[in-house]
């Protein structure tokens, strides 16, 4: 008897894990749509249904197109049944967002750091009072938040607190985790901000039907996101995807990991900008921080050589570092985001070409090779969604 009302139990909560699952992500959907994409029997999912809007957690979203007979009402994840934060914490700037269960930005607030002044308690001091800033920006109680999804920078070993390693930062082994902890009661979900995008991206953006694809995250630093058979790639120790550190040129520049020749040493927004200083033989470049220079620079690629030179390199050292992933992993896909790769978007075109001049032919002719679609908060929403995709897997069930 006790272990058939265990099976009823966790059938019961994977059924709810894949209706929720389903209406999360490609909602709204009516009751037959359910059946027909989920593989459930038509009693099964009314059951299910029934339970999740008497819960609260599934409404009703208007009658659906009909063809003649009775129409078939749509269901919908309720927007207000929770709210979850996300946070990117970047090189340049810490940005928490707040939003509804139907994921729609509710309040956001950026907090600028100096890339000489990144210590962890400034940093989690920044998380927890854009918390504070944003839940009552929208009115939000603490008990209606699900939880607080954070990207960063670096390594992010996961265990029982997360633990972050990043060498550009200065970070070794950082209880990130604790810190903020010290400060909230919320559940915490900490990844890195590459894993972040690419999970936003693989929900709502560009990569949205691949099975295969690398998400580039390209902003001060750079790194990567890959996704294999639907499920993001760790490796041993979580750390895969540190493309931004894999040798372009042997010997080559300084890298800030310590390494020489490293792809981020000259594709990342630091370098780009520090190679555009190079040229202009050591005379500053315009603008109060990089995205003002980076700016700068792109303008100026109109009317100056030596801007352009550097942009033209930028695209062919972008596009060998591509060739790589797709020589390595064999996607579908490649998407280029974060704030740095939005401001090239120009250069789209010659990084494709630089890539097929550096790829296996018949890798690169399967992949395609595109802007992300979700802009500069994809970091910030993707680590929104990590409490849901906890929340989904675990059937809809509040721990």
């Amino acid at each position: 008897m006790e272990l058939a009302r265990a099976t009823n139990r966790s059938v019961r909560l994977r059924n709810r894990s894949a209706l929720l699952t389903k209406l999360f992500l490609d909602g709204p959907l009516t009751r037959q749509d359910l059946v027909r994409s989920t593989g459930l029997s038509q009693p099964a999912v009314s059951n299910v249904v029934a339970d999740l809007i008497d819960e609260g957690l599934v409404a009703e979203a208007g009658a659906a197109e009909s063809d003649g007979g009775r129409p078939s009402m749509l269901l919908r994840i309720a927007p207000r049944f929770a709210f979850v934060v996300g946070v990117d914490v970047g090189e340049t700037r810490v940005r928490v967002e707040l939003f509804d269960f139907a994921m729609t930005l509710l309040a956001s607030i950026e907090y600028p750091l100096d890339p000489a002044r990144t210590e962890p308690d400034l940093v989690a001091g920044h998380v927890l009072a854009g918390i504070d800033a944003v839940t009552g920006q929208a009115q939000v109680a603490p008990g209606d938040v699900l939880g607080v999804g954070i990207g960063v920078s670096g390594v992010v070993e996961q265990g029982v607190e997360a633990v972050v390693h990043a060498q550009a930062l200065g970070w070794d082994r950082v209880p990130l985790e604790r810190l903020i902890n010290a400060g909230t009661d919320l559940p915490l979900h900490i990844d890195n901000g590459a894993k972040t995008l690419g999970q936003a991206e693989m929900w709502f953006g560009a990569g949205r039907g691949a099975r295969h694809a690398v998400f580039a995250l390209v902003g001060s630093g750079v790194g990567a996101s890959v996704v294999t058979g639907g499920a993001t790639y760790r490796g041993a120790s979580s750390s895969a995807g540190e493309w931004g550190h894999t040798t372009l040129v042997y010997g080559g520049r300084a890298c800030r990991c310590g390494a020489r020749g490293c792809l981020e040493a000259y594709v990342g927004a630091e370098a780009i900008i520090d190679r555009y200083r190079e040229a202009r033989r050591g005379r500053q470049v315009p603008g109060e921080d990089e995205e003002s220079q980076l700016a700068a620079l792109v303008a100026a690629a109109d009317t100056s050589v030596t801007a352009r030179r550097v942009l033209d390199e930028t695209a062919g050292y972008l596009g060998a570092g591509v060739a790589n992933l797709i020589n390595l992993f064999n996607p579908e896909r490649v998407v280029l985001g974060g704030w740095a790769a939005m401001a090239l978007g120009d250069l789209l075109p010659a990084v494709r070409e630089a890539a097929g001049r550096q790829a296996l032919r018949q890798p690169f002719e399967q992949a395609s090779i595109e802007l992300c679609r979700l802009g500069v908060d994809a970091v910030a929403l993707g680590a929104a969604t990590l409490p849901i995709a906890r929340f989904l897997t675990e059937g809809g069930i509040r721990r």
